[in-house]
């Protein structure tokens, strides 16, 4: 596909305008996996197009589906025709993946849904808007239809309406007290199970705001609230470890400890999650209840002035 005119649109609206049959996600998601390419180049969803330039675009091949249903019991929080909203246990992975073949999130999905899941995300992950980790527990949000999932895709990556607030406890007290973390993450380098933070241009921009709610001075660990303005792979988990504090129970990036031993978990809970619905625009908010193994910290005394 030759560009023919001086329009300057973005590469991804650029081609949703032109191929309706596949939608703007999939097609962006085809530029991250250089299935689309610019003069023979990888590219960007956002980089404008130009006159000239010639646009290659190579489909792959569809992967059969091979998660089956299967009746996992789902704690779920808001469901309607569009979309659900459930508090993921943890230890639960969210999609197949080598390794995790069934037990997962979707597996659970494909049965409690019956078939009625956006197609959006893939064979793979059907109905899947965003993810968290094995061990993160909390609110997650799952598309039941395709125009449901592409305005919650849209509303993750602008941030504008989306407000995700996390609770974590780190190994460690994280100083200032209350701070914005701004890096660049990017896959480690050596450990391609880590992410880390890296010099621009490499990595993606990723923002967190964090604020110590309560400090156990006995063992050194302080209760964390979290608001992630981006959206990016162990996110929290890497930023608090680059300052120095660590996650409480966190296999990858944190350290063994007394406590660590105690929780049996990592200490991150998608605690609070708030959207805009897909279809009626309805603000809608959700809140994740807190784990058991948060109790220690939710009763310190500075922490009663936000838990009541």
């Amino acid at each position: 596909m030759q560009v023919n005119d001086l329009s300057g649109e973005r590469l991804d609206a650029f081609l949703a305008g032109r191929l309706p049959e596949l939608s703007r996600t999939r097609i962006q998601a085809l530029i991250r996996d250089q299935f689309i390419l610019v003069n023979g180049q990888p590219a960007k969803p956002r980089d404008a197009v130009k006159l000239g330039d010639l646009i290659a675009i190579a489909l792959p091949e569809a992967v059969p589906l091979e998660a089956a249903p299967q009746a996992i019991p789902l704690d779920i929080l808001y469901e309607d025709a569009d979309l659900l909203v459930l508090n993921k246990a943890p230890g639960m992975v969210v999609h197949p993946a080598p390794g995790n073949p069934d037990g997962t999130l979707v597996n659970a999905l494909l049965h409690h849904c019956r078939g009625q899941l956006s197609g959006i995300g893939g064979v793979e992950r059907p109905g899947i808007v965003h993810r968290l980790d094995k061990d993160t527990s909390g609110c997650l949000v799952v598309a039941k239809s395709d125009p449901a999932h592409q305005s919650l895709v849209t509303q993750f990556a602008e941030r504008s309406t989306m407000e995700k607030l996390y609770l974590a406890v780190s190994q460690g007290i994280p100083r200032p007290a209350k701070d914005t973390v701004f890096t660049h993450l990017g896959r480690h380098p050596v450990k391609r199970q880590k992410m880390a933070v890296v010099n621009p241009p490499g990595g993606k921009p990723a923002i967190t705001d964090y604020e110590v709610l309560a400090v156990d001075a006995a063992t050194l660990t302080a209760l964390v609230l979290c608001h992630l303005h981006t959206g990016r792979t162990h996110q929290i988990r890497v930023h608090l470890h680059h300052r120095g504090t660590p996650l409480v129970g966190d296999p990858i990036y944190g350290k063994p400890s007394p406590v660590a031993a105690l929780t049996g978990r990592l200490m991150l809970h998608a605690w609070r999650l708030s959207f805009e619905h897909p279809l009626t625009r309805e603000r809608l908010h959700f809140e994740a209840p807190i784990p058991a193994e948060f109790t220690p910290w939710l009763r310190l005394p500075a922490a009663s002035r936000f838990f009541a």
